[in-house]
């Protein structure tokens, strides 16, 4: 069965969420591990869009942490797709934060989450080629093959912990 591409806008996702005391630690910063789980969350929803079933997060290649997001900051959290495998897919996701008292807005996290699609038997299931629409897709796309293929030499070359 021959699926049909699907253009990355269709399954493009914006998350916002206000920074509460609880996300932070005690300087009033908010927690990495509060980002990563938004990020994680934001790159689901793109993934599953996309193939329309279960998806699992397989790895996170290059998160970085620009700046701190701080309590009562608007944490905007942009993903959107920039390549497919025959069961696999890489979302970018790109995390923004509002200071709500001054109206500034920073770059502030970044990464690739790597995720594979499941069927019902929690097996990977094959999922939509990526449509790619331009040149710059084009650029995101070969790059994201660039940094697989990186991976996976690195995983051949690597022991066991």
């Amino acid at each position: 069965m021959v699926m049909q591409p699907k253009p990355r806008s269709e399954s493009t996702v914006t998350m916002t969420q206000i920074v509460l005391p609880y996300h932070a630690n005690v300087a009033g910063n908010m927690h990495g591990g509060e980002v990563m789980k938004l990020m994680d969350s934001a790159a689901g929803v793109v993934a599953a869009r996309h193939c329309l079933s279960n998806v699992v997060t397989a790895s996170v290649t290059q998160l970085s942490f620009i700046e701190p997001i701080f309590v009562g900051d608007l944490v905007i959290c942009t993903a959107e797709l920039t390549y497919t495998g025959k069961t696999s897919m890489e979302v970018y996701v790109c995390v923004k934060a509002e200071d709500l008292e001054r109206g500034i807005i920073k770059s502030v996290s970044e990464g690739y989450f790597f995720m594979v699609a499941l069927d019902r038997n929690g097996r990977p299931r094959e999922i939509p080629p990526l449509l790619v629409e331009n040149e710059e897709q084009q650029l995101c796309h070969d790059a994201a093959q660039a940094r697989i293929s990186q991976a996976k030499q690195n995983k051949n070359r690597e022991g066991k912990c």
